[in-house]
């Protein structure tokens, strides 16, 4: 086929013409943020799909819109899979990218096409060149949102609501903690240290790992009055501090709040325990962990109605909430799940 002077010059202004107005629309598709830890990124103007790669970041975007999720960081639980959309539980497991437990699978990942990757990172100043030099390697944007403590969290949906153009949304959710966080400072700040009651947190099928005062774990702990008995500095991360039952004796607390099923159905019954206040008490307590644990591993947005859980139970008489009915407005709103008060009990009190 011949092409004559004319036919090639409109075949070279076309070209120009679709290739300046590709580079105009991609402009005009970009938006350009800086994120929580202060680098300036540029993202697509309209997120549809992205993938939190930590359970951190993973989690949370189950409240802000689970239906933008690439997939998932974990396998939904088959109990669980009633506080999820279909959508969302016939998702691909991708896995974690980095750190401890890394199982993502990166062909999986990049087969999903995210438009956007929301790191996770518990300082500003944390930030790993390694681990930016391995994303930057995906080609795909991605920001960092910044919690270093539970108090961030109303700041990191009102982030992710600009980044995702989900405002009305993360104002709601980022409101509630805010309000929950501010009710729980006010009720503490009421109370003497001397008069607040020691808790112990039992870790593990027999009760007898635990966290030190300042670790991650059991932040609750230090919001609610820091009354935690295992008063120490964290050796690392992972946590599961060991103590023996000698220990626990001696620290007497006067509330056990406990992490395993296993260890709270035989606690009461097991002479060896029968000398510690909280289990002569009767004050032995199970943290909810349906879909997320309410208290740690991971720590969660699922915390704001832990930290209301445990205030309850600390001072039942300073902060009366009717249990039931807050956890299941919180589950309405941060789900958008409607349980009844049966599935609301059952999933308090398993």
């Amino acid at each position: 086929m011949m092409f004559n002077q004319k036919s090639i010059q409109l075949i070279v202004a076309v070209a120009v013409f679709l290739a300046f107005n590709v580079c105009v629309r991609n402009i005009a598709e970009a938006a350009t943020i800086t994120d929580m830890a202060g680098r300036t990124v540029t993202i697509p103007d309209t997120v549809r799909k992205v993938y939190a790669p930590s359970p951190y970041g993973s989690y949370i975007m189950y409240s802000v819109d689970p239906s933008i999720l690439a997939g998932l960081i974990f396998p939904i639980r088959d109990e669980d899979k009633k506080y999820f959309p279909k959508e969302t539980q016939n998702l691909p497991v991708i896995g974690s990218l980095f750190g401890q437990g890394q199982t993502a699978n990166t062909e999986v990942l990049l087969k999903t096409n995210p438009d956007l990757l929301i790191m996770w990172s518990a300082k500003r100043s944390a930030i790993n060149e390694k681990t930016e030099e391995s994303l930057k390697k995906l080609n795909v944007p991605f920001v960092y949102a910044v919690a270093e403590s539970l108090s961030d969290y109303p700041d990191v949906y009102l982030f992710l609501g600009k980044v995702l153009k989900r405002e009305e949304r993360t104002k709601q959710l980022s409101a509630y903690c805010k309000k929950t966080l501010d009710e729980i400072k006010v009720t503490v700040n009421k109370i003497p240290a001397e008069k607040r009651p020691s808790v112990y947190y039992a870790e593990g099928m027999d009760g007898l790992s635990t966290e030190c005062n300042d670790s991650i774990h059991v932040e609750l702990l230090e919001l609610a009055g820091d009354k935690n008995v295992h008063r120490c500095h964290t050796s690392n991360h992972k946590g599961f501090e060991k103590v023996s039952l000698e220990q626990v004796i001696l620290y007497n607390p006067d509330i056990i709040v406990a992490q395993e099923k296993v260890f709270f159905d035989k606690v009461f019954n097991d002479p060896a325990w029968q000398n510690v206040k909280a289990v002569k008490d009767g004050r032995v307590y199970l943290i909810p962990r349906h879909p997320f644990n309410w208290f740690d591993r991971p720590p969660s947005f699922m915390r704001i109605m832990g930290l209301k859980w445990l205030a309850n139970i600390l001072y039942p008489k300073e902060y009366k909430i009717d249990m039931v009915k807050d956890a299941r407005d919180f589950y309405r709103l941060f789900l958008c799940v409607e349980l009844s008060n049966d599935e609301m009990k059952r999933a308090i009190y398993p």
